[in-house]
């Protein structure tokens, strides 16, 4: 196919959009990221709960900026609009669109895509759009190529993962194939940076547009193509063709009801099979697709070697093997947030522990000193400490993404998992919800079946997440010993990683029981494809750990922190003048003839704690408590934490620092020395040490994750049978753990 072509330039403006759009592991978000950097945000596109992406970038034009020589052909460039570029600056707004094979949404995140790219009048319609095509598989991503191409809007084929090619010893003649496709071709690598320059000086040059079609799509339906095309002015017969496979799928003609009208009556009144005209536009895509791959592409060789990841998937994928390393690299990784954490953790505490003292000793007794050393540092000590392992944690994530492993795990996972009713792409939010279940939640949007989405949102929060990771790590320092197992891998770690298996195989039984009770008639199907190995990108790992941490600091800490000084305001305050009450109480000869100077200071502490707003509260709900082994102070932190889980530890610090005079211990020795009033044992002994722990695993106790579930379901049902489900459950389990154990 020679495609003629006109010219469109955009000399005379200011600010251009730019969309970027690719199938899924071509490397869009990575080339969005080399063009932005950190100059991005993050918001919605209009009416959906989709992430819109965007950065902002400022390009200098040069003077009397000419166009390359594989669109040279400057007669078909409009005069009238045409002019030199002068020494300015324009601006770029880039939106990466979610990744999709084709222009037939099958998803949420897919139906964005369609939207924004086949709909002039929607507000995110770009300029241009660039096409990210995986070098190395041209021919499965030229499908999307050409139906873009198909729509007559200025595009920029961008051939990323160049350096693959080059590996294998293939060439790309870019030339021919800009010349085949009607559009402008840019080579580079985006994880190395090379071509970044080059694309964006191609969005300043004048930019070809298609006039031809890819293929004669007007064949496959000519009348009912003329008719739609009469209703609705679009700019190719291809768009037309769309309508008639998505008219249930496009927002435009909410806003035209007349028009909405008259193609209902005409489809209606068609026999055309559109699941058919699919086929057909597929079959005739693919063969002039053939045609182009076989004249523009030279291999080196007719006989190809097994590639490095053919070899590698062979033992990663493989039906035992798999699973077998798969867990052998969970177990290493919670071995190792255990043993490297350890250090920074231990300096952290004594870090915070020095502090106190010296505010302590420094300030004068008051409000301000209380609420400075109970209230705002032990809130932060209470949040700073488990960063090195929120970090590691992240960082482990990010190197699995990036290395293309965890598309391997989606694959192996996905016969087990349609025996629960999900498939292979579940696995995604469920491994993401180990970082966090709000983002894992959001990520659904990229399943096509209804009923699989809405169990894999339901159980996505049973999945261990990184705000449990403070209480457990908190709790299994209070009753695991520090000892060795098997020589080199210690209890704590085994004991961790035991906690994340236990929400797995807690979130499949409740798929397993989901799958029974929703109905739906969908078939699903499971598509993925493997990207290659690849060595991380340490610059994008480090970028995930600065981002994950800052915000576990600074969203999680805001609250960690506000509740931190409303808890020491109530723990510090009673009704009337109990306070007062209790230290005439030990006011008296007697009892300091009883009690030693800090004993007798530790008593009224205690006892005014008790006394308090805070005390109050926890005593009306401990016989609630009760039988899983928790006392009232336990019963604060499980109010508390409702607003986010990981404020247990923030909560359990400034309750143990008002209650507790000596601020020379870290919380963890607070929480060692606690003795149970009735029994007169330690109160954090190993069967309440464990029924916490897992109460925690099973709760739903984070009022963020309720309100995504609500925003993806569209329905508050969801998100309260959610929570009524995992209490039931997270209530029950403790209950048996801990009258097992006690």
């Amino acid at each position: 196919m020679e495609a003629n072509q006109s010219f469109v330039n955009f000399s005379d403006k200011t600010s251009l959009k730019v969309a970027l759009v690719g199938n899924p592991n071509s490397g869009k978000s990575t080339l969005f990221n080399a063009l932005t950097g950190l100059n991005q945000k993050t918001g919605n596109f209009p009416g959906v709960t989709v992430d819109k992406k965007s950065g902002v970038v400022k390009l200098n034009r040069t003077e009397n900026q000419e166009p390359r020589a594989e669109i040279s052909d400057k007669s078909q460039l409009s005069t009238s609009n045409y002019q030199p570029a002068t020494n300015s600056t324009i601006t770029v707004e880039f939106t990466d669109l979610p990744g999709t094979y084709s222009l037939y949404p099958k998803s949420l995140d897919e139906h964005v895509a369609f939207e924004v790219l086949c709909d002039p009048n929607n507000e995110n319609h770009p300029d241009v759009t660039i096409i990210v095509a995986d070098a190395s598989n041209l021919k499965r991503n030229l499908f999307l190529v050409s139906q873009i191409i198909d729509l007559k809007m200025p595009v920029i084929l961008v051939l990323n993962m160049m350096d693959l090619v080059e590996k294998e010893g293939d060439v790309i003649d870019s030339i021919r194939l800009s010349e085949k496709l009607g559009v402008k071709v840019v080579g580079l690598s985006a994880r190395n940076k090379e071509g970044i320059e080059t694309l964006k000086q191609a969005l300043l040059q004048p930019l070809p547009v298609p006039q031809y079609d890819f293929i004669d799509i007007k064949k496959l339906a000519p009348e009912l193509i003329e008719k739609i095309a009469a209703i609705v002015k679009v700019n190719s017969d291809f768009a037309a063709f769309q309508i008639i496979n998505n008219f249930s799928e496009i927002n435009y003609f909410d806003k035209h009801p007349d028009k909405k009208e008259k193609i209902a009556a005409i489809l209606n009144a068609s026999t055309v099979d559109s699941n058919k005209l699919q086929s057909q536009e597929t079959v005739e895509r693919y063969k002039v697709i053939n045609r182009i791959v076989e004249e523009c592409i030279t291999h080196k060789s007719a006989i190809k070697t097994e590639s490095f990841s053919h070899k590698l998937d062979s033992i990663l994928t493989h039906r035992i093997w798999g699973y077998s390393i798969f867990l052998v690299i969970l177990f290493f990784i919670f071995q190792t947030i255990f043993f490297l954490a350890a250090y920074p953790m231990q300096w952290i505490e004594t870090l915070f522990v020095s502090f106190s003292n010296i505010a302590t000793q420094t300030l004068p007794p008051g409000e301000f000193t209380n609420l400075l050393v109970n209230g705002i540092l032990a809130g932060l000590s209470g949040i700073i400490v488990f960063v090195p392992q929120i970090a590691l944690l992240f960082a482990f994530i990010a190197i699995l993404e990036d290395t293309g492993y965890m598309a391997r795990v989606s694959f192996i996972m996905d016969k087990l998992m349609r025996k629960f009713g999900l498939n292979g792409r579940s696995v995604i939010p469920l491994v993401s919800g180990v970082a966090c279940a709000i983002p894992a939640i959001m990520s659904t949007r990229t399943m096509s079946s209804w009923k699989e989405r809405m169990i894999t949102i339901m159980v996505t929060p049973l999945m261990s997440c990184s705000a449990r990771l403070p209480v457990y790590t908190l709790l299994i320092a209070l009753v695991v010993p520090e000892g060795k197992s098997l020589g080199i891998f210690n209890y704590q770690g085994l004991i961790l990683m035991a906690l994340y298996l236990i929400g797995f195989f807690a979130a499949m039984m409740a798929a397993l029981v989901m799958k029974w009770i929703l109905r739906s008639r969908e078939k699903s199907y499971f598509i993925m494809e493997l990207p290659v190995y690849r060595s991380p990108q340490w610059r994008t790992v480090g970028l995930t750990i600065y981002d994950k941490v800052k915000s576990f600091l600074f969203d999680a800490g805001k609250i960690i922190l506000a509740v931190s000084v409303i808890l020491w305001f109530l723990s510090s305050h009673a009704p009337s003048n109990r306070f007062e009450v209790i230290e005439k109480k030990y006011d008296s000869p007697e009892m300091a003839k009883i009690y030693n100077e800090a004993d007798l200071q530790a008593k009224i502490s205690s006892e005014q704690l008790e006394a308090s707003y805070a005390g109050i509260l926890g005593k009306s709900i401990e016989p609630a408590i009760a039988p899983l082994g928790f006392d009232w102070k336990i019963g604060i932190a499980l109010v508390t934490s409702f607003a986010a889980r990981e404020v247990f530890v923030g909560t359990m610090a400034t309750i143990y620092s008002v209650g507790n005079a000596d601020n020379t211990q870290t919380l963890r020795e607070k929480m060692q020395a606690e003795v149970n009033t009735v029994t007169g044992k330690p109160q954090f002994s190993v069967a309440v040490g464990f029924s916490l722990m897992i109460f925690y695993a099973f709760a739903m106790q984070c009022m963020s994750t309720l309100a995504i579930v609500y925003r993806e379901t569209k329905h508050w049902k969801w998100p309260v049978i959610q929570f009524l489900f995992m209490s039931a459950l997270a209530y029950i389990s403790s209950f048996v753990v801990y009258q097992l154990l006690k």
